[in-house]
């Protein structure tokens, strides 16, 4: 036995010779079926588009309440530190002309964060708790534009 005696089983099955007429047993339609995209060459389905859309196919997952989602512009005392150099009272339009938030952002929120040594008297839309503490605890002031109620 010799390499060029081998055979490999299942790899010189005879091709099957479709499209040649009705005599060929494979003539007609050759094994398409009947009209349609499948039936004509050089069709091949986007990988995206079989029969339903892949958007569709995903299911729908948690809630998006952003038509009425209430967005607040966070400020830490660490900026109002900085403003009450030059301001005594912090209201949105000091904050604006100040550049810290746009004129576009409408609801601000006063946060926690850093320390605060000057008295200061800060109108805003909300307070953080820990704000509200650290502003009266060294004699400032607040005006809270939104109730927690």
């Amino acid at each position: 036995m010799k390499l060029h005696d081998l055979i490999r089983v299942g790899t010189n099955r005879p091709v099957r010779r479709r499209g040649r007429g009705q005599g060929s047993g494979r003539g007609g339609t050759a094994g398409r079926g009947h009209k349609g995209g499948k039936a004509r060459s050089g069709y091949s389905p986007a990988p995206c588009c079989c029969g339903i859309p892949y958007y569709r196919r995903l299911p729908i997952r948690g809630f998006n309440n952003s038509v009425f989602r209430v967005c607040f512009v966070g400020i830490d005392l660490d900026t109002l530190e900085t403003l009450a150099a030059e301001y005594s009272t912090i209201d949105r339009d000091v904050l604006v002309e100040a550049g810290v938030i746009k004129a576009s952002e409408s609801l601000v929120k006063i946060l926690g964060n850093g320390k605060l040594t000057k008295v200061i008297h800060v109108v805003a839309d909300k307070f953080s708790a820990t704000a509200k503490q650290k502003i009266e605890a060294i004699g400032g002031s607040i005006v809270e534009l939104i109730s927690n109620e």
